[in-house]
Protein backbone atom coordinates (compact mmCIF):
# COMPACT_ATOMS: atom_id res chain seq x y z
CA UNK A 1 0.00 0.00 0.00
CA UNK A 2 0.84 3.56 -0.42
CA UNK A 3 2.67 5.74 2.13
CA UNK A 4 -0.51 7.62 2.23
CA UNK A 5 -2.49 4.86 4.10
CA UNK A 6 0.11 4.31 6.64
CA UNK A 7 0.36 7.82 7.48
CA UNK A 8 -3.31 7.85 7.87
CA UNK A 9 -3.32 4.65 10.25
CA UNK A 10 -1.04 7.13 12.04
CA UNK A 11 -3.20 10.43 12.15
CA UNK A 12 -5.86 8.55 13.37
CA UNK A 13 -4.01 6.38 16.33
CA UNK A 14 -2.26 9.36 17.74
CA UNK A 15 -5.79 11.47 17.43
CA UNK A 16 -7.97 9.15 18.95
CA UNK A 17 -5.07 7.39 21.41
CA UNK A 18 -2.42 9.98 21.53
CA UNK A 19 1.25 10.18 20.60
CA UNK A 20 3.00 7.11 22.91
CA UNK A 21 0.33 4.88 21.55
CA UNK A 22 1.08 5.50 18.43
CA UNK A 23 5.05 5.12 19.28
CA UNK A 24 4.54 2.01 21.23
CA UNK A 25 2.88 0.45 17.73
CA UNK A 26 4.96 1.46 15.83
CA UNK A 27 8.11 -0.44 18.04
CA UNK A 28 5.68 -3.58 18.40
CA UNK A 29 5.32 -3.73 14.37
CA UNK A 30 8.89 -3.71 13.68
CA UNK A 31 8.16 -0.14 12.16
CA UNK A 32 11.74 1.55 11.42
CA UNK A 33 10.53 4.37 9.39
CA UNK A 34 10.18 7.60 11.21
CA UNK A 35 7.74 9.13 8.45
CA UNK A 36 5.91 7.45 5.89
CA UNK A 37 6.12 8.88 2.37
CA UNK A 38 2.85 9.53 0.49
CA UNK A 39 3.72 8.29 -2.45
CA UNK A 40 6.10 5.49 -1.80
CA UNK A 41 4.83 1.98 -1.73
CA UNK A 42 5.32 -0.54 1.23
CA UNK A 43 4.51 -3.56 1.82
CA UNK A 44 0.70 -4.63 2.47
CA UNK A 45 2.14 -6.77 5.31
CA UNK A 46 3.36 -3.16 7.68
CA UNK A 47 -0.11 -2.06 7.12
CA UNK A 48 -1.67 -5.22 8.41
CA UNK A 49 0.49 -5.75 11.06
CA UNK A 50 -0.16 -2.39 12.30
CA UNK A 51 -3.60 -2.63 12.54
CA UNK A 52 -3.13 -6.24 13.90
CA UNK A 53 -0.70 -4.56 16.86
CA UNK A 54 -2.75 -1.09 17.27
CA UNK A 55 -5.80 -3.84 17.97
CA UNK A 56 -3.63 -5.23 20.95
CA UNK A 57 -2.51 -1.82 22.04
CA UNK A 58 -5.22 0.29 22.06
CA UNK A 59 -7.91 -3.05 23.33
CA UNK A 60 -10.22 -1.99 20.20
CA UNK A 61 -11.24 -4.85 17.99
CA UNK A 62 -9.31 -4.75 14.23
CA UNK A 63 -12.82 -4.69 12.46
CA UNK A 64 -13.39 -1.56 15.03
CA UNK A 65 -10.17 -0.03 13.80
CA UNK A 66 -10.48 -0.38 9.99
CA UNK A 67 -14.07 0.52 10.33
CA UNK A 68 -13.14 4.15 12.08
CA UNK A 69 -10.16 4.23 9.70
CA UNK A 70 -12.47 3.92 6.53
CA UNK A 71 -14.62 7.09 8.22
CA UNK A 72 -11.17 8.80 8.84
CA UNK A 73 -9.65 8.15 5.14
CA UNK A 74 -12.60 10.41 3.94
CA UNK A 75 -11.65 13.67 5.58
CA UNK A 76 -8.14 12.63 5.70
CA UNK A 77 -7.25 12.44 1.86
CA UNK A 78 -9.50 15.63 1.45
CA UNK A 79 -7.36 17.78 4.24
CA UNK A 80 -4.09 15.76 2.36
CA UNK A 81 -4.46 17.52 -1.17
CA UNK A 82 -6.92 14.98 -2.72
CA UNK A 83 -10.20 17.05 -2.01
CA UNK A 84 -10.51 18.63 -5.43
CA UNK A 85 -10.18 15.17 -6.60
CA UNK A 86 -12.71 14.39 -4.89
CA UNK A 87 -15.21 16.83 -5.15
CA UNK A 88 -14.85 15.93 -8.89
CA UNK A 89 -15.89 12.44 -7.89
CA UNK A 90 -19.09 13.46 -7.25
CA UNK A 91 -21.67 15.74 -5.82
CA UNK A 92 -23.96 13.51 -3.56
CA UNK A 93 -23.75 10.31 -1.62
CA UNK A 94 -24.82 8.15 -4.55
CA UNK A 95 -23.58 9.95 -7.30
CA UNK A 96 -20.05 9.82 -5.40
CA UNK A 97 -20.44 5.70 -4.78
CA UNK A 98 -21.25 5.71 -8.54
CA UNK A 99 -17.98 7.40 -9.27
CA UNK A 100 -15.24 5.15 -6.91
CA UNK A 101 -13.70 2.95 -9.84
CA UNK A 102 -13.50 6.52 -11.98
CA UNK A 103 -11.94 7.98 -8.56
CA UNK A 104 -9.46 5.21 -8.21
CA UNK A 105 -8.51 5.37 -12.16
CA UNK A 106 -7.67 8.85 -11.48
CA UNK A 107 -5.70 8.15 -8.88
CA UNK A 108 -3.75 5.41 -10.42
CA UNK A 109 -2.06 8.01 -12.96
CA UNK A 110 -0.48 9.72 -9.95
CA UNK A 111 0.38 6.53 -7.98
CA UNK A 112 1.66 4.10 -10.33
CA UNK A 113 1.36 0.36 -9.79
CA UNK A 114 -1.89 1.32 -7.70
CA UNK A 115 -3.57 -2.06 -6.98
CA UNK A 116 -7.15 -0.50 -5.96
CA UNK A 117 -10.62 -2.55 -4.82
CA UNK A 118 -12.98 -2.45 -7.58
CA UNK A 119 -17.02 -1.16 -6.69
CA UNK A 120 -19.87 -1.85 -8.88
CA UNK A 121 -23.99 -0.83 -8.07
CA UNK A 122 -26.47 -3.02 -8.42
CA UNK A 123 -29.96 -2.84 -7.81
CA UNK A 124 -30.34 0.64 -7.58
CA UNK A 125 -33.79 2.22 -5.99
CA UNK A 126 -35.46 5.49 -4.04
CA UNK A 127 -32.99 4.99 -0.84
CA UNK A 128 -31.50 1.75 -1.73
CA UNK A 129 -28.59 0.32 -3.80
CA UNK A 130 -26.29 -3.18 -3.31
CA UNK A 131 -22.28 -2.09 -4.08
CA UNK A 132 -20.47 -4.90 -5.03
CA UNK A 133 -16.88 -4.37 -3.37
CA UNK A 134 -13.97 -6.64 -5.23
CA UNK A 135 -10.06 -6.93 -3.95
CA UNK A 136 -6.85 -8.89 -3.45
CA UNK A 137 -6.92 -7.78 -0.68
CA UNK A 138 -8.35 -10.01 2.45
CA UNK A 139 -9.91 -8.41 5.59
CA UNK A 140 -10.54 -4.93 4.74
CA UNK A 141 -14.76 -4.89 4.67
CA UNK A 142 -14.80 -3.21 7.57
CA UNK A 143 -12.65 -0.55 6.03
CA UNK A 144 -15.22 -0.33 3.31
CA UNK A 145 -18.16 0.25 6.15
CA UNK A 146 -16.66 3.04 6.92
CA UNK A 147 -15.60 4.65 3.74
CA UNK A 148 -19.55 4.11 3.21
CA UNK A 149 -19.99 5.84 6.71
CA UNK A 150 -17.67 8.71 6.49
CA UNK A 151 -18.92 9.49 3.08
CA UNK A 152 -22.44 10.31 4.53
CA UNK A 153 -21.09 12.67 6.68
CA UNK A 154 -19.61 14.20 3.76
CA UNK A 155 -22.58 14.48 2.12
CA UNK A 156 -24.86 14.91 5.25
CA UNK A 157 -27.04 12.18 4.04
CA UNK A 158 -29.19 10.95 6.76
CA UNK A 159 -30.04 7.17 8.13
CA UNK A 160 -27.21 5.69 6.44
CA UNK A 161 -27.18 1.74 7.25
CA UNK A 162 -25.09 -0.92 5.94
CA UNK A 163 -25.83 -4.38 5.72
CA UNK A 164 -23.32 -7.31 4.33
CA UNK A 165 -25.08 -9.51 1.85
CA UNK A 166 -22.77 -11.45 1.05
CA UNK A 167 -18.95 -12.53 0.92
CA UNK A 168 -16.68 -14.87 -1.32
CA UNK A 169 -13.13 -15.46 -2.27
CA UNK A 170 -12.57 -16.08 -5.85
CA UNK A 171 -9.48 -16.98 -8.06
CA UNK A 172 -9.71 -13.11 -8.72
CA UNK A 173 -9.47 -12.09 -4.62
CA UNK A 174 -12.57 -11.55 -2.29
CA UNK A 175 -16.11 -9.80 -3.45
CA UNK A 176 -18.60 -8.51 -1.01
CA UNK A 177 -22.25 -7.19 -1.68
CA UNK A 178 -23.38 -4.18 0.63
CA UNK A 179 -26.84 -3.57 1.34
CA UNK A 180 -27.03 -0.08 1.72
CA UNK A 181 -30.16 2.42 2.42
CA UNK A 182 -30.32 5.94 3.51
CA UNK A 183 -33.29 8.06 4.55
Amino acid sequence: MYGLVNHAIQGLVTAEFGEDKWKEIKRKSGVEDDVFLAMKQYDDAITYKMVEVASEVTGVAGADLLEAFGTYWVLYTAEQGYGEMLDKAGSTFVEFIENLNSLHARVGKIMPGLIPPKFEVKNKENNLLELIYSSKRAGLNPMVVGLIKGLAERFEQKGVEIEELSHVMDKEGYCTTFKITWQ
